[in-house]
């Protein structure tokens, strides 16, 4: 499971899909989009992104499987609108 911020998702689902960049994603075939979120503000991205990376595996799966219980990949269909927080993001909300 990759957890990792940008600011450009297409561009980056594109490089991982298409195994563009050398690295974990590519070296474990990991090319679907199974959960985001969207930030406005990049330090609550960060934050969010190292709070998650720090998690084991399985409450990671467990916040997957809360959204996207079968693991679709949500590049599929872009009518689905992440959630945009204007406030400081607090993760442990999220299960």
């Amino acid at each position: 499971m990759y957890i990792g911020i940008t600011n450009n998702i297409q561009r980056r689902l594109y490089q991982h899909q298409s195994g563009e960049v050398e690295g974990f994603t590519k070296r474990y075939h990991l090319n679907r989009l199974v959960w985001l979120e969207h930030f406005r503000n990049v330090n609550d991205a960060i934050a969010c992104e190292k709070k998650l990376k720090g998690w084991r595996r399985s409450r990671k799966i467990a916040l997957v499987e809360q959204t996207n219980p079968r693991w679709l990949d949500l590049s599929d269909d872009w009518e689905q609108r992440p959630n945009v927080y204007d406030r400081p993001y607090n993760v442990e909300e999220m299960i």
